[in-house]
């Protein structure tokens, strides 16, 4: 068998261009792996109806595909200007944000500001980026609640567009009153992953795991790091070990940090997200002349090609796929790059070699692949309840497709998530037997066409007991003894043969 499977993800951001029932299915064809709702913008019934579809579409289709809802977080932008028009800043010139003015007057000479500490939380000499960073200017003065500035760099500005200091500092809790409505939201269509905007600290992420605890979700986390204190190492570490995934958000963040620490900052979220046994997800302008283009830049091609070779999980489409003209064709697009990425050779990986384990389920899957990197190997079968064996296998870099049986269909949409991890509806209960449990995931795989009868597999799996974290056995052999080694009444000791 020589079926070349995709290891790094995609997710594709919906939006009024990928929210019909035809686009949404183009993009699912094409290679998504995780949808996005944006909670920063829409209602809650139009991300209800997303999901509804994005699961109407991936059952027609036979795929699964994961929910990712990103909260929108405390994005500190300017109110409105006057009759809604767009003004120009020019070096040099003086610029004021003003907390009490009124949100629609704005002018050439002024703004307001929807974040009522912002002049509690600067002082003078400070640099605030404003449009992403394309507008820059310095803090003269700060008297009451209003903020005056030179403008150091000029440009275009118009309603609301982003606020950010440089080097960060801005005091904003990561979840607002709206996010708090917007988990809950999130919940209620059965998200596979919600995404934190703007944690400061491990305990924001704490915090919205114990309102998922109040809601009775067990829905995994995703950490944007977008702040410029977030990176500092321990704060860092700290956020990856609360959550489950972190998101590499290049907007902000390299607003907040200059872009020219961006790269080296990057490849370092994603070795330690690895290391702590955590997804990594990198975002932000990927493709983004693709908005307008049926094919990416050369540089957009190299961008994507290096977060695979840093080892990212998931690379994520936003602009591109919610509002481009091109939705479909960037999610092919990225599909092909990161194909062709992930034929350029790694190292033989060391993670964890010289460290000792305590669970024996995650001895088993490390084992698993240091036998699989050392072996001609053709596919990897973990059977799982909750997704944290294929999980911990993922951390070590492989060529080797780790394909993880389960009956539950959320942990099928889980597993979307991590690099080179593919989900198989597989029911496994009533079976008593190893043997024929072996047989039947032959099969499974025999009728895929992932392997043939001279392959070799390896095999992960727990007594049977069909609980959380019991995976306690390797088996290594090849297909044609495991087949072999099944009872000839096979079949009728299986009662989910042929019903997965």
């Amino acid at each position: 068998m020589n079926k070349v499977f995709r290891r790094t993800k995609i997710i594709a951001t919906l939006g009024p261009a990928s929210e019909s029932p035809e686009m949404l299915e183009k993009i699912i064809r094409a290679g998504a792996d995780v949808v996005r709702l944006n909670f920063s913008h829409g209602t809650a019934d139009e991300h209800r109806a997303r999901a509804e579809r994005v699961r109407e579409i991936s059952k027609k289709l036979k795929r699964h595909v994961a929910i990712l809802a990103d909260l929108q977080g405390p994005k500190i932008r300017v109110a409105r200007f006057k009759d809604n028009r767009k003004v120009t800043l020019v070096r040099g010139q003086k610029f004021d944000l003003d907390i009490d003015l009124p949100k629609d007057v704005g002018d050439e000479t002024q703004v307001g500001c929807d974040y009522k500490d912002l002049p509690r939380d600067v002082k003078p000499g400070d640099l605030l980026l404003l449009n992403d960073g394309l507008i820059a200017m310095q803090v003269d003065t700060v008297v009451g609640n209003r903020i005056s500035c030179t403008v150091t760099v000029g440009g275009v500005l118009s309603n609301h567009k982003g606020i950010n200091k440089q080097g960060g500092g801005l005091s904003a809790p990561a979840l607002t009153d709206k996010d708090k409505q917007d988990l809950k939201t999130a919940v209620s269509i059965g998200a596979d992953y919600l995404a934190i905007s703007f944690p400061r600290s491990r305990e924001d992420m704490e915090e919205a795991r114990a309102l998922l605890d109040q809601e009775g979700s067990d829905m995994r986390l995703v950490a944007k790091v977008e702040r410029a204190e977030a990176i500092i190492e321990e704060t860092l570490i700290g956020i990856i070990q609360a959550s489950d995934a972190i998101m590499v958000a290049r907007g902000d963040l390299g607003v907040e940090i200059g872009d020219a620490r961006l790269p080296h900052v990057q490849k370092h979220m994603i070795k330690l997200a690895r290391t702590y046994n955590k997804v990594a997800i990198t975002a932000t302008q990927m493709m983004e002349s693709m908005i307008n283009n049926p094919l990416p830049t050369r540089a957009e091609v190299s961008d994507v090609a290096n977060a695979v070779f840093d080892g990212t999980d998931a690379v994520m489409l936003s602009a591109e796929t919610a509002s481009g003209d091109y939705p479909d064709a960037a999610v092919e697009a990225m599909a092909r790059v990161c194909v062709e990425a992930e034929k350029y050779p790694r190292e033989r990986s060391k993670h964890r070699l010289h460290e000792s384990f305590s669970r024996i389920d995650e001895t088993i899957a490390m084992s698993a692949m240091y036998a699989a990197n050392h072996l001609e190997v053709r596919a990897i079968g973990a059977l799982t309840e909750s997704g944290s064996t294929p999980l911990w296998m993922s951390r070590i870099s492989s060529g080797i497709p780790i394909f993880a049986l389960t009956s539950h269909e959320k942990t099928c949409r889980r597993v979307t998530l991590f690099r080179g991890v593919y989900p198989i509806s597989f029911d496994d209960r009533g079976i008593h037997d190893h043997a024929v449990l072996n047989r039947a995931i032959v099969e499974e795989f025999m009728r895929r066409g992932l392997v043939d009868e001279s392959d070799t597999l390896i095999l992960t799996k727990g007594d049977l007991s069909g609980h959380t974290g019991g995976t306690n056995a390797m088996k290594i052999a090849h297909v044609t003894d495991i087949i072999a080694a099944a009872p000839e009444n096979w079949k009728d000791l299986c009662p989910g043969c042929g019903k997965s």
